[in-house]
C-alpha cells in the first residue's frame, strides 16, 4: 500500500493529538512529526519528504498561507482552522480540502481521501479569480466547466450530488453541500436549509418559511429560521 509522509503544522497541542489520532487510524497515513510553527515546517520539508501537510492558519511566526507562499513545489495541502471567511483564499492556493474545526473523524477521511482518487473523478473544486470575477471550476464528467459565483442562483443537495442553478442552467456536480458551503463568499451565498443554499442578492422575495429565487420557492430549515431572518432582513 502506498504510504503518504504527512507532517501536522498546528501550535494547539489539544487539536494537532486530535489530528495525530486521525492519522494513526488511517492506513495509507505516516506522520514524521507534528511542527508548533512553520518555520519548524520549513525545516522539515527540507530534510524529508512530505507528501501532504495539515496546516493551521493562524499560527505564531509565520500565518499558514505566507507559509504556503514560500513554497516552490508544495506538497498536498490540508488546511484546518476555526476562521471558515478563508476558505476560497485556500482552494486559490489549490488545496486539497479546508476543514473547519472541531473537525469530526468522517469529515477528516473525505479530505484525505481525495488523495487516493483520480483526477478525472475527485469531487473537488478549483476556484479562480479572472477579471476580478470570482469563478469556481467544477469537474463534470471527466471536463471541467466554469460557473461564475454572480451567476449562482441556489444550490441544491440531492443524496450525494449537488445541483447548482445557475441563470441559463443547472449543474450536477458529486460534491457534498457542506464543501461548497466552505468555498463560497459568506458575503454572498447563505445557507438556508440542510438541503439548500442561496445567492443573497438573488431573493426575489421571502416569508417565515421560504425565500423566492426566479419563480423558485425555496423552503427554509426550522434550525435556520432565526439566522436567516436576521440576514435576510437587515
Amino acid at each position: 500500500m502506498e504510504k503518504y509522509n504527512c507532517i501536522i503544522v498546528e501550535d494547539e497541542p489539544l487539536a494537532a493529538e486530535i489530528l495525530r489520532d486521525y492519522v494513526d487510524q488511517v492506513p495509507f497515513l505516516n506522520l514524521i512529526t507534528i511542527c508548533e510553527d512553520a518555520i519548524y515546517a520549513l525545516d522539515i520539508l527540507q530534510k524529508e519528504k512530505i507528501d501532504l501537510i495539515f496546516l493551521d492558519i493562524n499560527l505564531p511566526k509565520l500565518k499558514g498561507f505566507d507559509f504556503i507562499q514560500t513554497l516552490k513545489n508544495p506538497p498536498n495541502i490540508i488546511i484546518t482552522t476555526a476562521y471558515h471567511e478563508y476558505a476560497l483564499q485556500g482552494y486559490e492556493c489549490n488545496v486539497v480540502d479546508y476543514l473547519m474545526k472541531p473537525i469530526a473523524f468522517n469529515r477528516f477521511l473525505v479530505a484525505v481521501n481525495k488523495l487516493k482518487q483520480p483526477i478525472e473523478t475527485s469531487p473537488t473544486a478549483v476556484t479562480t479569480i479572472e477579471n476580478e470575477r470570482a469563478s469556481i471550476f467544477f469537474n463534470v464528467s471527466k471536463k471541467k466547466v466554469k460557473v461564475y459565483f454572480d451567476d449562482i442562483l441556489y444550490i441544491e443537495s440531492v443524496k450525494e450530488y449537488i445541483h447548482v442553478f445557475t441563470t441559463n442552467k443547472s449543474i450536477p456536480v458529486k460534491f457534498q453541500l457542506s464543501q461548497i458551503e466552505e468555498i463560497l463568499p459568506k458575503s454572498h451565498f447563505l445557507r438556508i436549509h440542510r438541503s439548500f443554499i442561496v445567492a443573497k442578492n438573488r431573493i426575489d422575495a421571502f416569508s417565515a418559511t421560504d425565500v423566492e429565487i426566479n419563480n423558485k420557492q425555496i423552503p427554509i430549515g426550522r434550525s435556520y429560521k432565526e439566522l436567516v431572518q436576521s440576514i435576510i432582513e437587515k
